[in-house]
């Protein structure tokens, strides 16, 4: 099993990655779309998606369109395949809680924590 990935795991890189790869490959976004989906101010969204371009995980392009200045957003293939890799060791992770979970009901050996003041000799 892969290990979570330190860049992506962080949430709003993983909210971002997460809004990305639901596009179709190859489609993009405009920058400030993105902003108003994750509720972020501009530069907290920069700042992310620096690191996510910098790691080559997202593209981002500007352009002007009517004399106005746009950008684009769109995850990599390297992007993609970072992000289901992460949402594998997530999975991984909460299927290994789960199966301990299932395990700790079906076991009566195993010791259950009572009150904290039970047998204190009140």
């Amino acid at each position: 099993m892969a290990g979570l990935n330190p860049l992506i795991h962080q949430p709003t890189r993983l909210r971002i990655m997460a809004a990305l790869v639901a596009l179709n490959e190859g489609d993009r976004v405009e920058f400030t779309f993105l902003q108003n989906l994750l509720g972020l101010t501009p530069g907290n969204l920069s700042v992310h998606l620096q690191r996510l371009e910098e790691a080559g995980y997202v593209t981002v392009e500007k352009a002007f369109v009517k004399r106005r200045p746009k950008t684009w957003v769109a995850a990599t293939p390297e992007g993609r395949d970072a992000f289901a890799a992460h949402l594998d060791a997530l999975e991984a992770i909460l299927r290994q809680a789960r199966g301990a979970a299932e395990r700790g009901a079906d076991d009566t050996s195993v010791p259950h924590h009572g009150d904290p003041e039970e047998g204190k000799g009140k």
